[in-house]
């Protein structure tokens, strides 16, 4: 039952994440009162940067992830659904490394927020989904392809297989193009997120004047991460920079 209940909660998330993870977001972030770490701002700056840290480990993992060998993730019209199983490059050794990048991202926006409910429920709320969503692939997978039940017997879900990395990633040409096209938007949208925080972060312990003493850099975060995701749609549309 639980099985089930996993998969058709998947399946939901699946259709709608692009409107549930917003605002979920924005409830966490912007309804709970960051903490200041180590009672100092300057410890709280070494936390905010430990954050931004993990956020770009998670970024790099998928930029490795798609370079070496895309899988589509966002189905046929926001369902489940695969042309061909994936199993090389980090395929080969974890099975679902782009969802693993993708918590270590939350995990480091989190960490910036610092908040013991944001940690408690943000933290909760995005293990059970990627759990949920990897379930009703799982579930899409093993009805599609026979080989699939062998490839999970090999592969680890979560936590990569470390033998022969080192053979698969200099056994196979890594497509810097396709990694940067593929996640340019997303990379900008959660850099934005990491500054929104230090924005909310300044109004909450300093008000106006803590903002506005922030505000040059936050905003220069902001144009160089919009500016750089709309340059590379521009190259995309010229056929300047394909994948």
């Amino acid at each position: 039952m639980v099985q089930r209940w996993l998969v058709a909660y998947g399946n939901w998330l699946f259709h709608y994440r692009d409107k549930v993870f917003p605002v979920v977001m924005l409830v966490l972030f912007a309804g709970f009162t960051p903490a200041l770490f180590g009672g100092s701002l300057s410890s709280d700056r070494q936390l905010d940067a430990l954050g931004f840290g993990l956020a770009l480990l998670g970024q790099t993992y998928r930029w490795l992830v798609i370079g070496l060998a895309y899988i589509k993730r966002g189905g046929l019209n926001k369902r489940v659904h695969a042309h061909a199983l994936v199993t090389d490059g980090l395929f080969a050794h974890v099975r679902n490394p782009l969802y693993g990048g993708n918590l270590l991202i939350i995990a480091g926006l989190l960490i910036v927020h610092h908040a013991p409910a944001v940690y408690a429920l943000g933290g909760a709320y995005f293990v059970l989904t990627y759990i949920a969503i990897v379930a009703a692939e799982e579930a899409y997978l093993r009805e599609k392809f026979p080989d699939y039940a062998a490839y999970c017997c090999r592969v680890p879900r979560w936590w990569p297989r470390w033998s022969g990395l080192g053979q698969t990633l200099t056994g196979m040409r890594f497509n810097w193009r396709r990694a940067v096209l593929k996640d340019s938007a997303s990379c900008a949208m959660w850099v934005l997120t990491g500054l929104g925080i230090l924005a909310l972060e300044a109004w909450h312990w300093g008000g106006m004047p803590a903002l506005e003493a922030r505000a040059p850099g936050l905003l220069a975060g902001a144009g160089l991460a919009i500016g750089t995701a709309l340059f590379i749609l521009q190259l995309k549309k010229r056929g300047v920079l394909t994948g």
